[in-house]
């Protein structure tokens, strides 16, 4: 069986999507849709812009979708029998199999964007990777760092997992780490918790767009972050995803259930390869590729 799983934020670089857009009429008009719903020219920064201007949240969010979705919109034999997306990647493979309008996707990613830039601002904290521990071992830790917010985050694939919290939690938490036995407990160059309780600003606002958006049933069940399970049913797709930004990425969990319930080939559709690489630690006789 074929899966189709979509990258999140951090897989973009300047030149994405020029090709695509050069190449396929279908790519270009989706890539015009989005400088006029944006109302800023993305595709300009996307294919010229700077490292600097393409790291901005509110920026980088959107590019990776548009990525994502017109790559899809224009692959060979686009059959997914099941998708996934990493976080951001989730809204990706939510239009890909058509569950909601490229349209209707784009907006709510840009709303998401900006409400966890303004959540970031009203509340500085930050993320770490953590190479090298057990998952448990992470979660223990977490738990031990007293009157700071710190959790697991972003469930990568085993022996690297992504926690996040406020600036002081993360800091005793990485050091805490160390004594633990990580390898590396690195602080990562993002601007916020995401994934974390300190989001709950930017999910109630996400909701409420999340809430007015129209979901349909998809070509195929998506597995998603929260609970790593397959859904067909709008209104669950919905909870799920508003969920999705205080809750971790399951991401190593949903590669599992996916192979589980039948997955032999994960075709990466987006910008990147941080997906493959991903899904061979997690299932090492799985098959990947990127779409084509």
């Amino acid at each position: 069986m074929k899966a189709y799983v979509f990258p999140g934020q951090g897989s973009q670089f300047v030149g994405m999507g020029k090709e695509l857009y050069e190449q396929h009429e279908e790519a270009r008009q989706l890539f015009d849709k989005a400088n006029e719903i944006l109302g800023f020219n993305i595709t300009e920064i996307m294919f010229s812009g700077t490292d600097e201007e393409l790291k901005q949240t509110k920026v980088t969010q959107p590019a990776i979708f548009l990525h994502s979705v017109a790559q899809a919109a224009v692959a060979k034999d686009f059959e997914p029998e099941m998708v996934a997306g990493h976080s951001l990647g989730e809204f990706s493979a939510l239009v890909a199999s058509k569950v909601l309008s490229f349209e209707d996707g784009l907006r709510l990613v840009a709303k998401r964007a900006l409400a966890m830039q303004a959540a970031c601002e009203a509340n500085p904290s930050t993320m770490a990777a953590i190479l090298g521990l057990s998952d448990e071992k992470v979660e223990e830790t977490c738990a031990s760092v007293e009157g700071e917010v710190v959790v697991a985050a972003n469930y990568n694939c085993p022996g690297q997992l992504v926690i996040s919290g406020s600036n002081k939690g993360i800091e005793i938490a990485c050091e805490k780490m160390k004594e633990a036995g990580a390898k590396r407990a690195l602080p990562l160059p993002v601007g916020g918790a995401f994934h974390s309780p300190l989001m709950k600003p930017a999910e109630e606002e996400l909701a409420t767009a999340i809430e007015e958006t129209t979901f349909s049933k998809g070509i195929c069940p998506i597995y998603q972050n929260v609970d790593a399970k397959p859904h067909t049913d709008p209104e669950e797709i919905k909870q799920n995803l508003i969920k999705q930004l205080t809750a971790p990425v399951r991401w190593t969990q949903s590669v599992q259930q996916m192979f589980a319930d039948g997955a032999t080939l994960f075709v990466e559709c987006g910008p990147g390869k941080v997906l493959q690489g991903l899904v061979k630690k997690i299932e090492r006789t799985a098959e990947v590729s990127l779409a084509e």
